[in-house]
């Protein structure tokens, strides 16, 4: 069935197929199709304080207005990400702005947080049924918010979504967003999340705080901004996002689009960023690890770089949900 529907769906511009499915998929979990019930094995995993079911999740940007939520536990994750959301709405980049790089198992995009903003989601979320499933609200600024004044879009994100999502993703790492990554620089990241971190404490309830950041960042930025992550105390962190370089082997058409580049060939340099954080941080600090997974043995790799727990999106795209449940029920390796 999902090679069919794979056969069909790379007929159509990347964005169409990727909007199309979802509305599939809607009706499929508003008649009760999609289980919401999350696939557990021997491989469950707490976290910053939270019990994932397993350790493969759906990384954001795949369902950034929470159609599906938990529902996302039919193909096997054990938690999805929703997002990135906006405070307010907004369409993001022009289009054409997502492309399928089928001969490298890739995509680049530049979509620009197209979304329809944290009222619309909120309302979504209330309409969760809590079945194990963990849900992530990955958050971001408006193009039209200042740098400096980022901080009050983030905070919003959280004080709405704060009933409802099991945990926060503080995106300031996307390349789609121009200056966005400025605030990934280690006194503005101190900065920015000590202020988010307070304001997460002050709220009627605790929910984890993690980072993402992205690939890009030489080693000489990389320490400072760890060290800057982990004395702001920040519970978590995600490694990567998308990648603006593009590696000499991309064989499509699509290759020079700009935009974050996704999929397979992103797999070596998200690997010894997070060998690179959990060296630096050692063991107890939660790490996810996002970026190629589309294998076992990828997953595998992950784990044993570091992650405690990893998310896919091209893999999906390209492998289907039988990726999924194989990830799901084979994480972490087992012990020799």
């Amino acid at each position: 069935m999902f090679l069919l529907a794979k056969k069909l769906l790379f007929h159509l511009d990347a964005e169409r197929a990727h909007n199309h499915t979802l509305q599939v998929l809607s009706l499929a979990a508003k008649f009760g199709l999609l289980s919401k019930k999350p696939m557990v094995g021997s491989n469950q995993i707490e976290l910053a304080g939270l019990k994932f079911p397993n350790r493969v999740g759906l990384a954001g940007g795949m369902d950034k207005n929470g159609i599906l939520l938990d529902a996302w536990a039919q193909f096997g994750f054990g938690f999805a990400e929703i997002g990135t959301v906006t405070p307010k709405p907004q369409n993001g980049n022009p289009k054409p702005r997502m492309f399928r790089l089928i001969e490298d198992e890739a995509i680049i995009n530049r979509m620009g947080f197209n979304n329809a903003g944290l009222t619309q989601l909120a309302l979504r979320f209330k309409q969760r049924q809590h079945t194990g499933f963990i849900l992530g609200a990955n958050l971001g600024k408006n193009k039209s918010t200042e740098n400096h004044l980022a901080e009050s879009d983030y905070c919003l994100g959280m004080q709405t979504l704060f009933p409802y999502a099991d945990y926060f993703t503080i995106n300031i790492s996307s390349p789609n967003t121009p200056g966005l990554r400025e605030l990934q620089q280690a006194e503005r990241i101190k900065t920015l999340l000590t202020a988010l971190v307070s304001f997460r404490n002050d709220l009627p309830l605790r929910r984890p705080v993690f980072v993402k950041i992205d690939p890009d960042l030489p080693d000489l930025d990389l320490y400072p901004v760890l060290e800057s992550i982990g004395s702001a105390e920040a519970d978590g962190l995600i490694a990567t996002n998308t990648t603006l370089s593009r590696p000499g082997s991309l064989k499509s058409i699509y290759s020079a689009e700009p935009g974050g580049l996704s999929g397979s060939p992103l797999f070596d340099m998200a690997l010894e960023r997070v060998a690179k954080i959990r060296n630096f941080y050692g063991p107890s600090f939660p790490l996810m690890g996002v970026g190629g997974i589309d294998s076992l043995e990828r997953g595998q790799t992950m784990i044993q770089a570091g992650a405690d727990a990893i998310q896919v999106y091209s893999g999906f795209v390209f492998k289907g949900p039988t990726l999924i449940k194989q990830l799901a029920l084979s994480l972490p390796l087992p012990a020799n």
